[in-house]
């Protein structure tokens, strides 16, 4: 039998233990309902009739909006955040913002016909990852998760998985190579994106 003050404990425990599980179901339907709404606005651009130009500038807000960009630029530059500038570090999170836009847009001819399907979310440490199915004309379908942070208050996408890859982890190494191949300059970095921004713009 139990004594009420462990009755009271287990109770506790049970309580807590509800409390916690009902905050990740209520986190994760978030999450998906979130990327329902990002995906569906983005293959409505994607499928649009509008040339490439009319499209990125309605790709833009899209990706203002659904994406951490700062924390996600932060997050790629590593270990040498701390050694630029604050002028270097609002420089690269702009020119950052640039080369995601445009890496998107340049793709997008290649998309049309697009079809997005949600799949299941997962509870992570670093947030809720929500699997997607893309399927493209003449292509096979692709496994894309989407990393959500902040998915009960305020969500935004923090990483995409592609195929098991995550970019941006990806881009942190790429820039990590290319730092350490350029004397970990931050200037050249900045003068390596602001050609990528202007060839694809």
């Amino acid at each position: 039998m139990l004594s009420r003050r462990n009755a009271l404990g287990f109770l506790s425990a049970l309580s807590a233990g509800l409390a916690v599980r009902a905050h990740a179901a209520s986190a994760a339907e978030a999450a998906g309902a979130f990327v329902k709404t990002t995906g569906d606005k983005l293959v409505a651009v994607v499928n649009g009739a509008g040339s490439l130009d009319e499209r990125r500038k309605e790709l833009m807000p899209i990706i203002d909006s659904a994406v951490d960009v700062q924390g996600v630029a932060r997050f790629c530059l590593g270990r040498f955040w701390r050694t630029a500038t604050p002028e270097q570090q609002q420089q690269y999170t702009q020119l950052f913002h640039g080369v995601l836009v445009g890496n998107i847009a340049v793709k997008l001819g290649d998309y049309r016909g697009v079809k997005f399907t949600l799949g299941r979310t997962q509870d992570r440490d670093d947030g809720e990852l929500v699997s997607t199915v893309i399927e493209r004309p003449n292509n096979p379908p692709t496994t894309v998760q989407w990393l959500i942070a902040n998915a009960a208050s305020d969500p935004k996408i923090v990483d995409v998985v592609a195929e098991g890859t995550s970019l941006r982890i990806t881009q942190r190494d790429d820039y990590a190579s290319f730092l350490t191949r350029n004397n970990n300059s931050i200037a050249a970095l900045l003068d390596a994106m602001r050609k990528q921004v202007s060839d694809n713009s």
